[in-house]
């Protein structure tokens, strides 16, 4: 049996409830300020989010819920635009430090990092979204304990497509039985068993109605409280974190 070597984290609704709170009204600012009314509410949002990846989101608004809008003639340029803008103030909101990890997260990634196990980053956001995201919860330099940061458009095919995952592990050579994933989403779920990456999943409001089929574990949150049940945690109603011992125990089930 393979022994665990990494954890792969995805960002957005994994390690924090960054879509509701950070990327809805960051795409909203930046529609303003780009003299748009476009709206995005917290309900619209949720259907937005059946595909990944911020460019292609502003896409599927325009041919599935917004259809009259005139698109410009350079439209790669126009939609190019908007996200860069939304960058920016998602980056800005980060610095004000309004989006918190999500419970028992910041616990997991200290313990893994004092154990000396490996650790990357796999997600469809931007590299200046992750950074944002880890310098103002986990602290300068904290971008420097992830051995790989997967993010963007380093691949062109974007979750529930396996390639960023495909991708990670091979720059950490490692085989998909050597790591396991983090994942909030069908999405998300599907790229990684994809790959071949056994799953963890820690659900959000976005995210509870999603099909986990061939998750491991599907969990509210990594914090306390959680009942892992018998195989993991030794009684089926002990109240624990999702600490690395409990991983550990996920990963050879």
């Amino acid at each position: 049996m393979a022994t665990l070597q990494a954890l792969l984290f995805d960002v957005d609704g994994t390690l924090a409830d960054t879509e509701r709170d950070g990327h809805r009204p960051a795409f909203n600012m930046a529609f303003a300020e780009a003299g748009l009314d476009w709206v995005w509410d917290e309900a619209l949002y949720g259907q937005l989010l059946a595909v990944t990846g911020g460019k292609e989101r502003i896409r599927y608004y325009l041919d599935a819920f917004n259809t009259t809008f005139e698109k410009p003639d350079d439209f790669d340029a126009f939609v190019k635009g908007l996200h860069e803008a939304k960058t920016r103030f998602y980056t800005q909101l980060m610095a004000e430090g309004k989006i918190p990890l999500r419970p028992g997260v910041e616990n997991l990634i200290l313990e893994a990092r004092a154990a000396g196990m490996r650790m990357a980053i796999v997600t469809t956001t931007t590299p200046a979204n992750v950074s944002a995201l880890l310098e103002s919860t986990l602290g300068p330099g904290s971008e420097d304990w992830f051995e790989v940061i997967a993010a963007g458009d380093i691949v062109p095919a974007k979750k529930p497509a396996p390639d960023i995952y495909e991708w990670a592990l091979r720059e950490m050579k490692l085989s998909p039985e050597e790591a396991i994933a983090f994942e909030d989403s069908g999405n998300g779920v599907r790229s990684s068993l994809g790959a071949g990456v056994k799953t963890i999943v820690t659900v959000n409001g976005y995210t509870k109605g999603d099909d986990f089929s061939g998750a491991a574990l599907v969990l509210d949150h990594m914090g306390d409280e959680l009942s892992l049940g018998p195989d993991i945690s030794g009684s089926c109603m002990a109240k624990v974190s999702l600490d690395l011992s409990a991983v550990q125990k996920i990963f050879a089930l």
